[in-house]
């Protein structure tokens, strides 16, 4: 299989993840506004903020390599890409598992107690790191020698196909944020919230609906404004949306992040600090490096 290929597939694969992800992610925002997440014990309310820190990183992971691709390669299909695409993919698979372990913590301990809880979330965590992990590693091959960088530019066809499967990658974590911050506004839990909360997710839903129609735009102006025709103008229009979605992404993200926290501590200092730890985390590996390691290499 040539490079674009094997590109495409690890592409291909890391959507396939992060619609499972996002599940878990929007769990981990929605059950705070839940009627009955103030009954839930204090250890399953840190639980639930450590499970949503893992979901965090396992979505940043999996969302870094469209990222990487357009900023350190611009678009082009290199072994690094692939290389890059398949470490994240496989780390992003700790934080899911363990992750979706204290989902079910969370989800159970209420109603049918701490030690059957903790039973099911560990089982939910075994068999998931057994199989995502296990399985992988047994049937894991050397394949070094079927892995050749190409000599000749990447098709304009490849990158643009390219392009919108990573607009496809990235969608589904701002899809699972935005119908979360929407249906909130309407819940009791939400008009419970300081006012400066409520500030920060009505931003935060802001941020992330202009971030959806960042990722989408690509598929509206290929199909209208070129009538679907490969031409570079729109690879570079597009490539440079799917990067641009990522900053109120971010910032969307972040900001939710702080209100979750605060839902689940009732301290404004300790939810503004995961807020901004968030914001700066994300912005730092989906642009700052990839841009930093770009500059480094062309120089």
């Amino acid at each position: 299989m040539d490079v674009e290929s094997r590109l495409k597939t690890a592409l291909d694969e890391s959507r396939l993840l992060i619609l499972g992800a996002q599940v878990l992610f929007g769990f981990q925002f929605e059950a705070v506004f839940q009627e009955r997440f103030p009954d839930v014990s204090d250890a399953a309310r840190h639980m639930h903020g450590a499970g949503l820190v893992l979901m965090l990183m396992s979505i940043s992971l999996l969302i870094a390599p469209s990222l990487f691709h357009q900023i350190i390669f611009a678009g082009d299909s290199r072994v690094g890409a692939i290389a890059t695409a398949t470490t994240l993919a496989g780390i992003s698979l700790l934080p899911l598992t363990v992750g979706l372990g204290i989902s079910a913590f969370v989800a159970l301990e209420h109603i049918f107690g701490r030690t059957f809880a903790i039973a099911a979330g560990s089982s939910f965590t075994a068999v998931g790191l057994a199989l995502l992990y296990g399985l992988g590693f047994a049937l894991r091959r050397d394949r070094k020698n079927q892995m050749q960088e190409m000599s000749n530019e990447t098709s304009l066809k490849s990158k643009i196909e390219q392009m919108l499967t990573e607009a496809r990658v990235i969608i589904p974590g701002g899809q699972a944020l935005l119908g979360f911050q929407l249906i909130a506004t309407f819940t009791k839990a939400f008009n419970e919230l300081p006012d400066l909360f409520k500030y920060i997710h009505c931003a935060a839903l802001c941020a992330v609906a202009l971030a959806v129609i960042l990722l989408m735009t690509p598929a509206a102006v290929h199909r209208l404004g070129f009538q679907g025709e490969d031409d570079p103008d729109f690879f570079e229009i597009g490539s440079r949306l799917v990067i641009a979605a990522s900053i109120p992404l971010a910032i969307g993200i972040a900001a939710d992040v702080a209100v979750v926290f605060f839902k689940t501590t009732d301290d404004t200092v300790i939810a503004l600090s995961a807020g901004a730890i968030a914001l700066v985390a994300l912005l730092a590996f989906w642009l700052v490096y990839p841009i930093w390691h770009r500059a480094r290499v062309s120089g």
